[in-house]
Formats: C-alpha cells, structure tokens, sequence
C-alpha cells in the first residue's frame, strides 16, 4: 500500500484522525452502520458541524435520505426508529451502482444488444415557422 493512499483524504487514517481532532459527539447510527457525529462550528460560522463515519468504503450513496437531511441541516430531528421519516411505499436503500455490471440498462442498450424497437410513427418533427 502506497503513503499517499494510506494517508489520502478518504483513507481511514486521515478519517480517523480527523474524528479525533474535531471531538465530534455521537449523534446515531443508520441501518447501514454508519455512525453520524456533531461538532462546534468553525470560528466564525454558527451551524454545528456533521459528517459520518461509513461502515465500508466511503460512498455518499450509502447515506440513507432521512440522515441526508440532517447532515445538510435541512432538519434538527435526529433520525431514528422511533420518528422515521420512512413511508411504507419508499423501497429499501439501494446503493448506487453505475459502471458495474447490475447498472440498469434499458432496452436496445448497445450492451443489452443493441435491438430497438421500431418507431411507431406517432412522433412527429418541430418544424420552425
């Protein structure tokens, strides 16, 4: 393993350290296991600092919605089982996954085989006047 990707910006190392520094109190933990914490403001600023620790490789998708919008201060409710802001429609958390072979690829993707459908002719050219 190289320095740089040892002590690189989203390596655990300078994660860590940058936990320790900052003396962040745990606010919770989300179903993926990540852990959520809260700081002083910067000097000068007023809004407390929030940032999450991943369980895993750091990848923003992995932020379920609710802790979203408490991250971006879009609401000062803590998320939690209790008060989810979860409806029974939303489906589960799924993580983002372009560039892998479980992409979504819509019919008559080059790499699903390329095959369209024919127009059906309903569609019918702009014409500037």
């Amino acid at each position: 393993m190289s320095l740089l990707k040892f002590l690189g910006v989203m390596s655990p190392a300078h994660i860590n350290f940058f936990n320790a520094i900052k003396r962040g109190e745990k606010v919770g933990t989300d179903v993926l296991g990540n852990v959520y914490y809260s700081g002083k403001p910067r000097k000068g600023y007023k809004r407390d600092r929030r940032w999450v620790m991943f369980d895993g490789k750091p990848e923003a998708t992995r932020v379920p919605p609710e802790w979203h919008g408490w991250l971006h201060h879009q609401t000062d409710v803590v998320p939690s089982g209790e008060n989810s802001f979860r409806r029974p429609w939303q489906i589960p958390h799924q993580e983002n996954m372009t560039g892998t072979t479980q992409a979504y690829r819509p019919p008559g993707h080059v790499l699903e085989g390329g095959n369209r459908d024919k127009a059906t002719g309903d569609y019918e050219a702009w014409k500037p006047e």
